[in-house]
């Protein structure tokens, strides 16, 4: 699997995502600057966490208005694999890849703790290495996570499929609407979550919950 991370001033997670993605895949992803406008022919592109440009306007408002943003809204449009974690999540809602808003935690509050989450779809090419209804770790840490859409949007989006991860057990640390905690485009190839997926791919993380939406990936390209 070939991938490229994404990395952008205040991004603080592209080295776990590098990490992650060279563990599971074999192979280093190529990092790809914020100014650079030409991506190569990769199947899957990772925007990581953290606080680009230090969340100044809105979390990811000014990541998303970057000129690597406008070659991977061409990359998705033409079917390449887009992730966003985190603020990743935040940069492709601003960038108009997804649908919704994440607004401020309900609490006020940052949150870093360990969730659990619902495997609300299992047929994406994200989740296959999952069941639905399977209910996973995974860990969380941010402060605008609270995800948010209109009741049109919403309709849309359940009724769709479109939501692929949900927190569960009552673990929702931020009061997103229907406990959302990810999403993916009408076309099923850009995915973006809050929760940090490659976090807990090992032993070493003190379990393995989120190397299945990486294997998951990466059985699709390879079939």
């Amino acid at each position: 699997m070939k991938s490229a991370v994404v990395q952008l001033p205040g991004l603080n997670r592209d080295r776990d995502m590098i990490a992650a993605l060279t563990k599971i895949s074999g192979h280093a992803p190529v990092t790809i600057w914020q100014t650079e406008t030409d991506i190569p022919d990769v199947d899957l592109i990772v925007i990581p966490g953290g606080f680009s440009y230090g969340d100044y306007l809105r979390c990811g408002a000014i990541a998303a208005r970057m000129p690597v943003m406008q070659a991977i809204i061409e990359k998705a449009n033409k079917g390449v694999k887009v992730l966003g974690v985190c603020n990743g999540f935040q940069i492709l809602l601003e960038a108009g890849l997804l649908p919704g808003a994440l607004m401020r935690n309900s609490s006020l509050k940052f949150v870093c703790r360990e969730i659990k989450l619902e495997v609300a779809n299992a047929e994406t090419e994200f989740t296959r290495a999952y069941e639905k209804g399977q209910v996973i770790r995974c860990p969380v840490a941010h402060h605008d996570g609270n995800y948010f859409a209109d009741p049109e949007t919403l309709a849309t989006i359940e009724g769709n499929g479109q939501v692929v991860f949900r927190y569960a057990e009552g673990t929702n640390p931020n009061g997103s609407i229907n406990d959302i905690a990810a999403v993916m485009n009408k076309g099923g190839n850009v995915l973006g979550m809050m929760p940090h997926p490659e976090n807990l791919i090992e032993a070493a993380h003190g379990g393995s919950d989120g190397r299945g939406l990486f294997a998951s990936a990466l059985s699709v390209i390879a079939a």
